[in-house]
């Protein structure tokens, strides 16, 4: 892998992990549907100048598939986090997210794209448990808004696992930057409604409009398509390489900026939940063959 994408994927690594404390900050001032409406309508508008810029043609014959992944990789996710960020961590949300590779194991042998194996299923367990770790024993109280809130997580997260076959089929059609325009477009169009109605109860504070801003054109415009760009480009292995590094941004930075408190749980259920990543995906960093999977 050349120099340039790894350290594309590291700063996109840090970028979206630095979106769920960004996330802690804007959703109590916002609230979780004008949260994500600014920040979609932000992706949007950031996209559509470059696509202006660039003169790419917007995809509209794909609008089908559009209109799914728009839901699966941006209304249900932007909207679930931004909802369990009113209730849970910053470190909880990234380690939690990291479970979408799992579902996206799933998801590509349902599609007859992968097949499971012992070893995936393997690491379907340890996820599973990680995941019990991370709520049971972490320091933030178990009781019914926590569950909940944990729950729309792996919820946001099995949406990205699930929308994965897919997307891997409409990279190869498609310009990335086109595909993550027109996925934001139509994602924009079925969260606005929503986000107008919440417009009463927001609180438009500089911290939170500071937050949405870099949510709405650092870590979802610019980095989507960053992102679509280097799965065309480097090995599926190199692709996956977020998913190990966003928790670890995502934990560090809670815990600097918003002082978010560590434990035990968040070690245990963290280091299970990168194994069962680390199992299903068939990832090595000792092995210098790339091992095929599927991208987060």
């Amino acid at each position: 892998m050349k120099t340039r994408h790894f350290a594309q994927i590291v700063g996109l690594s840090a970028l979206w992990g630095a979106s769920f404390p960004l996330l802690r900050v804007a959703a109590p001032e916002l609230g979780p549907w004008m949260l994500a409406g600014a920040r979609v309508t932000l992706a949007t508008l950031t996209l559509a100048v470059i696509m202006r810029v660039l003169r790419h043609q917007w995809p509209w014959q794909e609008w089908r598939l559009l209109g799914l992944l728009s839901l699966l990789t941006v209304v249900l996710p932007f909207v679930l986090f931004s909802w369990a960020a009113l209730r849970l961590p910053a470190g909880y949300s990234a380690l939690l997210n990291t479970t979408a590779v799992l579902f996206g194991t799933l998801s590509a042998a349902w599609f007859k794209e992968d097949t499971l194996t012992r070893r995936k299923l393997l690491g379907c367990l340890c996820g599973a448990l990680g995941v019990g770790l991370i709520v049971q024993l972490g320091p933030v109280p178990i009781n019914a808004n926590t569950l909940s809130a944990a729950l729309a997580c792996v919820g946001a997260a099995a949406c990205y696992g699930f929308a994965t076959p897919l997307m891997k089929r409409l990279t190869q059609r498609l310009e990335p930057l086109s595909l993550a325009a027109g996925i934001h477009l139509m994602a924009m169009v079925v969260i606005l409604p929503g986000a107008l109605l919440s417009w009463p109860q927001a609180r438009f504070t500089a911290g939170g409009f500071a937050a949405v801003t870099v949510l709405g054109v650092l870590t979802s415009g610019l980095a989507y398509w960053v992102h679509l760009r280097i799965i065309r480009q480097v090995p599926p292995v190199a692709a996956m390489s977020p998913v190990f590094l966003i928790p670890v941004f995502g934990v560090t930075w809670g815990h600097l900026f918003l002082g978010e408190a560590l434990s035990s749980g968040i070690f245990a259920g963290g280091a299970l939940v990168l194994a069962a990543t680390a199992l299903v995906t068939g990832f090595n960093p000792l092995r210098s063959r790339p091992v095929a999977g599927p991208a987060p």
